[in-house]
């Protein structure tokens, strides 16, 4: 049964009319058009979805919208990181199927551990699957990343 809920989603406060238990990817996607986060396994298990809810790394794939009501959403949409430059320029993506939730995790690894070690980012960033196998170029752009914060 549709309910409408106030989301907040990168900055703007937004009603929608949804089941409170549709996943929080379907509401971005299907209702806001904001289509940077991807589905991918629909278990919480590859990381394409993720966005940050109050700042912390989540699923949208498995997370109720009813869950992020109240609470801050942002999406790729709304990231303006120097994570992205150092992405391009370390080559750090083929596909691109996985690089929304890979800045994404990046992006809350680097708020939360500004300087982290090969190390705290390859445990961070864990569960981000890229099928491409671009890892090294992904923990190369974190770390480039970090010496611009």
């Amino acid at each position: 049964m549709p309910t409408v809920t106030q989301l907040t989603v990168n900055g703007t406060r937004r009603p929608i009319d949804a089941d409170p238990d549709i996943p929080l990817l379907t509401v971005l996607r299907d209702h806001l058009a904001l289509t940077g986060a991807k589905y991918g396994c629909g278990e919480g298990q590859c990381g394409a979805c993720t966005v940050l809810l109050d700042g912390q790394p989540v699923r949208s794939c498995i997370t109720p919208v009813r869950a992020a009501a109240g609470k801050q959403i942002t999406t790729i949409e709304g990231i303006h990181h120097p994570l992205q430059d150092a992405f391009l320029e370390e080559g750090a993506m083929q596909c691109g199927y996985c690089t929304s939730g890979m800045i994404v995790s990046g992006v809350a690894l680097l708020k939360k551990t500004p300087h982290p070690s090969r190390e705290d980012i390859v445990h961070h960033m864990n569960g981000n699957i890229c099928r491409c196998g671009t890892y090294l170029r992904i923990i190369a752009a974190i770390q480039k990343a970090a010496q611009h914060a």
